[in-house]
């Protein structure tokens, strides 16, 4: 386990990526000899102008690909943004951005934003996911699930994601249910799953997420590492220091409320066991061990005496044969099925004390 405080990467300052917008406008029409030479010594003058240009260089294929109808919803959008900051920074339009470009949509929307004295038009560009889906699954169904970034996602049964790819950043949220990722390594773009209370950071490694609120006993969140490492801390944002950091082999849980319980070892068997169609139990309350086979299906199964629901169950059962873990209740604790009185479709079969 580590504690980190991990800086934002590639961070590069506003005025850089002013200065190289202007800078890419202006290449974009051709530079004379002198031009050539100042912009060479502009780059040389700090690292972070060359990361700026080479972003411009980079996105502008995207936002050149935009239909006519994106760019008019990318003004629309600013509209409110940039008349606020044109009122409280005024600048003028510089020389070199006038005439030449006018007929570009494009190019109007990237000047716009110089004019205004900000990057909001970009940065609101840069921030609308290339890539949305919503997944869930059905009682008892389990699915895979592609992403177009090559990462990969097997869903639990009762389970919902919602995936938003960006451009520099990938997320999915899980409000409910488990799964598995496998994340495809992308430096540039590190991926978010946001699960109740915790934010989880993967550069590229394969872990489970599970978040079952619903279930007593169950209502944090809990990660367990297959391979590589992942940050886990706080969605809201951690404390100074309170970013945990864990390695293959590695789990933790916490609370409702996001407060983290100690890093535990698990073995590769105990890492999503249900994707082999296991649900195992270690001294788990009865009650608790019923809600989780509800996830998987309806068990016609209750218990009504406390004593009852509080009894510990350890072992491994296949939530797809509730007949197997009706027979072995019995034998492993002091219980007993008692029939109901009038059977048909809607009777439920109670838990009881064994005398």
């Amino acid at each position: 386990m580590s504690t980190t405080d991990t800086p934002t990467p590639g961070a590069v300052p506003a005025d850089a990526e002013r200065e190289a917008l202007g800078w890419f406008v202006r290449a974009r029409g051709g530079l004379s000899v002198q031009e050539q030479g100042e912009f060479v010594a502009w780059q040389a003058q700090d690292p972070t102008h060359a990361q700026a240009y080479a972003r411009w260089q980079a996105d502008w294929q995207q936002l050149d690909a935009l239909p006519e109808e994106g760019v008019a919803q990318l003004r629309a959008h600013l509209a409110q943004d940039l008349a606020r900051e044109r009122a409280t920074a005024p600048r003028p339009v510089r020389g070199w951005l006038a005439g030449s470009w006018a007929g570009s949509a494009t190019m109007v929307a990237s000047v716009a934003v110089v004019a205004a004295g900000g990057l909001l038009a970009w940065q609101h560009w840069q921030q609308q996911p290339v890539f949305e889906k919503h997944i869930a699954t059905r009682t008892g169904e389990q699915v895979d699930v592609q992403l177009p970034d090559g990462s990969h996602l097997r869903l639990d049964t009762a389970t919902a994601i919602d995936v938003a790819l960006f451009r520099q950043r990938r997320e999915v949220r899980l409000p409910e249910g488990q799964a598995v990722f496998r994340v495809q390594g992308d430096a540039a773009r590190p991926f978010d799953v946001l699960a109740g209370p915790l934010r989880i950071t993967v550069v590229g490694t394969r872990f489970s997420v599970r978040n079952t609120p619903g279930i007593p006993g169950e209502e944090g969140v809990r990660v367990a590492v297959e391979e590589g490492r992942v940050r886990v801390a706080r969605a809201d944002g951690p404390a100074p220091g309170a970013v945990v950091e864990l390695s293959a082999g590695q789990q933790i849980a916490s609370d409702a409320t996001g407060q983290l319980g100690p890093v535990a070892a698990v073995p590769a068997s105990g890492i999503a066991p249900w994707r082999e169609s296991r649900v195992s139990f270690d001294n788990t309350p009865l009650a608790q061990a019923l809600a989780e086979f509800g996830r998987y299906g309806p068990t016609r199964l209750t218990v009504r005496d406390p004593a009852v629901a509080a009894l510990r169950l350890t072992g491994t059962f296949d939530p797809r044969r509730l007949d197997n873990f009706v027979r072995v209740l019995p034998r492993v604790l002091p219980v007993r099925m008692q029939e109901p009185a009038e059977p048909g479709a809607a009777a439920v079969t109670e838990i009881v004390a064994a005398p």
